[in-house]
């Protein structure tokens, strides 16, 4: 009886035993880049050479190992297979490749560790292009997307990522130059969670709670996680205490655990280091560390992600944005930032025009391959996440890279523009007289202005070829040359008309608005500009004379300041004068000294015309101070709605109806891309709004926000026109590029419209989206009528709330298609239907980078597809031509 009950009792024990979940835990190695901070672009693309060459071998000495013990290492972004595939033989870099294949060579999609914030959605895409070549061509899929050090994240980015192919993420954290503290940062809600966007989609983010003092027990949370010591002298010993420090963080048991599981992972090693050649001292960590209910791996950071999947697939969701904090130091290169904000939206234009052209002339652009790449690249590159520009590297330096990049992509979407726009004048068959057409890279039929590049002096009257009748023209001035504006009717989606210029003096037609002093007005608004460019006045006649304008601390709309100082004379400035007049538009100037020389210039157009006021400001001088163009609305708590990266976002915390974090983030300075509407509700009265486009500014504060409060029913917004916003706390030095890099001139262009109705987030895109992508005109050169000669389209979508939100030829050429990618605006699922003017041979959805997903079924000419609220989706159609 005693020997059966102790056979009991041992398989009791056993069966215990058995009930105890091994623990996994993953460690591992990468060296952390700082690109153009640690060192220069040559000695770090000779670093990351030289490391892929040790790692490779190291791979190739343990592979004998179990596969828990065998050598690991990865890349934290594809511009190290770039340099690598660049500076090594076609057979290392296959070598490389086949490292990848098996899981030893790991590589996020993203280019380089960058701030995303301040990222125009289609930028952050582009900036993959090139891990997107690299899946295609080898066959390959990137499955991790990293965004390191910055203690801030956007909501949006998830499904951009997500919508890649990416379905894994970790994010290391740094104190350094945070505004937030220690507890702030550390006291996470979730350290393993999905990462979701408004569209449902995520990926599986581990995020560690970040305690950053110098006296911490771990470093988990940081972008050096296996690092106990920055200067470590034995990483053997090092990084074995951190598999039990990881361990220990396994807490299965306690009620209040912040890390209730069982697989946990330590990922990076290098720090701020140049390189790195630490592998042995993880295998044996590995190996030591691994004994009876503990499993512990070198790991290529997807396997760990792999067991968190498998293991709990039902993790919690956040769907919230943390923010900007370092992403904000770009505004320390205002223009140079704004020159790629414009080049990112004139791609647009550049790659519907290139469209058409293709179809036709399949090669035309090929002598552009390298420049476009070369532009891909600098996209990842821009937002490169040292702007802080106080390391090794000198501030002049990194500034004089930030320029190169930025001209990287200006040169190459300028020379596809004009290469485009001309090639599409020569495909379409000119007449007697001269013509010219006006093409629309948007998705809906559109009445806007259109200039054309006019030297002639001669008065002539212009005709709309396909229905005979003359249009509204006027001769103008802008930047110092002359064009013949006129409003263009009815101009089909991704498409255009054909108009003739006859010799003759036009019909006459009343001026499209009338101006007195400092007041101008039009059938839909009247304004008064200052002499300091501040817009004072401003009444909406369509609303009974509403006033829109309530001083805020002195500050108007469009009002010039400093931030946080006094408010400027608004009668500091030259007298306002008229300059262009006509049918089509009316242009009043206003010039000021105050606060830095500067230039304001307000633009109404005639009934029929665009309904919207334009404003172009200028800086004539250069600043060293944080800038601010102010707009103060009369408005009762009003909700600010604004597009972030890929989502319109709610500017309010989380816990009153926003989509900010209530913990964890940063919240004075939010992201500024295509809008911010300002929207007020009833009180008893229709709902009323103000939509704000914006150009070139990434920035905007509302109200007195600060780092940790957000003034989310302000009615004043402060679009942030340069500076340097942070200064360090350990030193108090100032962070991002001194005095704008001795810039002297920038640009800034915005346009406001008015709704007497709730906020509507189509007609805010769709608004914006007119203002900042002018129809293009070309002269009509064509021998031969290879397209139609009065008007086409070439794509129309059937659901005006699923906007195209561009079209170009397949990166592989557009022998493999044209790329249509997609946004559902509205948080409806929804269906859309797109008509193309040939037949749709064949159709695929692809990721954002073009990789192929799965096939679809086109009839005839069109595909009609089905889209979830919000979503962004890619497709690849072939057409027979």
């Amino acid at each position: 009886m005693k020997k059966f009950s102790l056979i009991l009792s041992l398989l009791g024990c056993f069966s215990a035993m058995q009930a105890q979940p091994v623990k996994r835990l993953y460690i591992a190695n990468d060296d952390h880049t700082d690109y153009m901070w640690t060192a220069d672009e040559a000695r770090y693309d000779s670093a990351f050479v030289h490391m892929l060459d040790f790692y490779l071998h190291q791979i190739d000495s343990t592979k004998g190992n179990p596969a828990d013990f065998q050598a690991r290492f990865n890349c934290d972004g594809s511009y190290w297979l770039r340099a690598y595939q660049k500076y090594r033989s076609a057979a290392q870099f296959n070598r490389l490749i086949a490292a990848i294949k098996s899981g030893h060579i790991g590589s996020p999609l993203n280019t380089l560790v960058s701030c995303y914030g301040a990222q125009p959605t289609e930028a952050v895409l582009r900036g993959m292009y090139y891990a997107g070549q690299l899946e295609r061509t080898y066959k390959i899929r990137f499955r991790l997307a990293e965004a390191m050090e910055n203690n801030t994240i956007p909501l949006g980015l998830s499904a951009l990522w997500a919508g890649s192919g990416a379905k894994y993420s970790w994010k290391g954290i740094g104190g350094y130059g945070s505004q937030m503290t220690y507890e702030y940062r550390a006291n996470r809600r979730h350290q393993l969670y999905r990462y979701a966007g408004l569209d449902a989609s995520s990926v599986l983010m581990k995020w560690y709670g970040y305690d950053g003092r110098p006296n911490a027990h771990t470093p988990f949370g940081g972008y050096a996680e296996c690092r106990l010591i920055i200067k470590t002298v034995n990483p053997t010993k090092e990084i074995g205490q951190l598999v039990e420090s990881l361990d220990a963080f396994c807490d299965t048991i306690s009620v209040n655990s912040t890390y209730p599981y069982n697989v946990a992972g330590a990922f990076g090693y290098g720090h701020d280091d140049l390189e790195t050649f630490v592998s042995n001292p993880f295998i044996e960590a590995a190996r030591n560390g691994t004994k009876p209910g503990r499993k512990v791996r070198v790991s290529n950071e997807e396997d760990f992600f792999e067991d968190v999947a498998r293991s709990y697939p039902r993790l919690l969701s956040e769907s919230v944005s943390y923010g900007n904090e370092w992403d904000l130091y770009c505004a320390s290169m205002n223009e140079t930032t704004a020159r790629v904000r414009r080049s990112t939206e004139k791609l647009r234009s550049a790659e519907a025009l290139a469209s058409l052209v293709a179809l036709k002339k399949p090669a035309f652009a090929s002598h552009l391959t390298t420049a476009k790449n070369l532009a891909w690249e600098s996209f990842g590159m821009y937002w490169e996440h040292n702007w802080t520009a106080d390391g090794p590297v000198k501030q002049s330096v990194r500034a004089t890279w930030q320029n190169k990049i930025q001209q990287q992509i200006t040169s190459y979407v300028d020379s596809l523009f004009a290469l485009s726009a001309n090639m599409l004048g020569s495909q379409i068959k000119k007449a007697v007289r001269p013509r010219f057409y006006v093409f629309n890279p948007l998705s809906w039929t559109r009445t806007d202005i259109a200039d054309l590049a006019y030297l002639a002096t001669f008065p002539v009257r212009v005709i709309d070829v396909s229905n005979g009748k003359e249009v509204a023209s006027q001769f103008i001035t802008k930047a110092g040359r002359p064009f013949l504006r006129i409003l263009a009717e009815n101009i089909p989606s991704v498409g255009y008309k054909v108009f003739e210029l006859v010799p003759g003096t036009p019909t006459a037609r009343p001026a499209a608005a009338t101006v007195s002093g400092e007041y101008i007005s039009n059938a839909r608004y009247r304004l008064r500009l200052s002499p300091s460019g501040a817009i004072t006045e401003l009444y909406d006649i369509k609303a009974n004379g509403r006033q829109l304008v309530k001083a805020l601390d002195g500050m108007y709309v469009n009002h010039l300041g400093v931030a946080g100082g006094n408010p400027v004379n608004i009668n500091e400035g030259r007298p306002v004068v008229v300059e262009n007049v006509g049918p089509v538009s009316v242009t009043i100037k206003a010039v000021s000294p105050v606060p830095v020389p500067h230039t304001v210039r307000v633009t109404l157009f005639a009934n029929g015309g665009p309904a919207r006021i334009e404003v172009e400001d200028s800086i004539q001088a250069n600043f060293r101070d944080v800038k601010t163009w102010s707009f103060s609305f009369n408005l009762i708590s009003p909700t600010t709605h604004h597009e972030e990266l890929g989502a319109i976002l709610t500017a309010r915390k989380e816990t009153q109806g926003g989509h900010y974090a209530a913990r964890n983030a940063r919240l004075d300075w939010q992201t500024f891309n295509h809008f911010a509407d300002l929207s007020e509700p009833g009180y008893g009265r229709a709902a009323y709004g103000v939509t704000l486009s914006n150009v070139d500014c990434s920035f905007f504060k509302l109200g007195n926000s600060t780092v940790d409060s957000l003034w989310g029913q302000s009615p004043q917004l402060h679009a942030l026109a340069g500076g340097q916003v942070d200064t360090k706390r350990e030193d108090k030095g100032v962070l991002g590029i001194r005095g704008q890099n001795g810039e002297t001139g920038f640009l800034y262009e915005f346009a406001l419209t008015t709704h007497s109705a709730d906020f509507e987030p189509v007609a805010a895109m769709t608004f914006s989206l007119e203002h900042q992508n002018p129809l293009v005109t070309g002269l009509v050169t064509g021998s031969v009528d290879t397209y139609p000669a009065q008007t086409f389209s070439l794509l129309k979508t059937g659901n005006a709330k699923v906007l195209l939100w561009g079209v170009k030829p397949s990166e592989e050429g557009i022998g493999q298609g044209l790329i249509a990618r997609l946004w559902n605006v509205p948080s409806q699922p929804a269906t859309q239907t797109l008509t193309a003017a040939m037949p749709i041979r064949q159709a695929w959805q692809t990721t954002h980078i073009e990789t192929n997903e799965r096939p679809l079924k086109p009839a005839g000419r069109q595909l009609k597809i089905n889209v979830r609220p919000t979503q962004i989706n890619t497709y690849r159609l072939q057409l027979t031509n």
